[in-house]
């Protein structure tokens, strides 16, 4: 299977976001209040939560890339029939819990960048998406694309 250049480029730069929030400059640190480190921290175990679930779910259909696998399934069932997109959901929320937690201005602002790349990828994604599985215009209409409803 050839990989198509634009899936090649979002996947590089998703991965270079999360090498970037692996560090943290102190010139951005902000001082949040103590019970925003609780809701950092219940966002963060949420994320990565749910991240894992979603990643069991796909189970051999998981890839970093947009376009989806040949001999690929929709899968529409589990945390998938609420949400289209709950890795990037879960990534997006123990990402900006981290942020929190750690008082990072700079993760913050990593964070804010990867969900407004989750957001265009997903958008890529779907095009691709309809392409193969002429169903996935029902399933946009039943379920949210990082949050239910939404």
């Amino acid at each position: 299977m050839k990989i198509p250049l634009k899936d090649i480029l979002f996947v590089l730069f998703q991965f270079l976001l999360i090498i970037a929030f692996a560090f943290d400059f102190e010139v951005l640190s902000i001082i949040f209040p103590e019970v925003l480190f609780w809701i950092g921290l219940l966002l963060f175990i949420s994320g990565a939560f749910i991240t894992v679930v979603a990643v069991l779910h796909l189970n051999i259909h998981l890839s970093p890339f947009p376009s989806p696998l040949p001999g690929a399934k929709l899968v529409e069932t589990g945390i998938y029939k609420l949400v289209r997109h709950p890795i990037y959901t879960g990534l997006i929320l123990a990402f900006y819990g981290y942020a929190v937690i750690t008082d990072s201005g700079y993760r913050l602002l990593i964070a804010t960048v990867l969900f407004v790349l989750f957001y265009i990828k997903s958008l890529y994604e779907e095009k691709r998406l309809i392409e193969k599985f002429p169903n996935y215009t029902e399933y946009k209409k039943r379920s949210g694309r990082f949050f239910p409803g939404l």
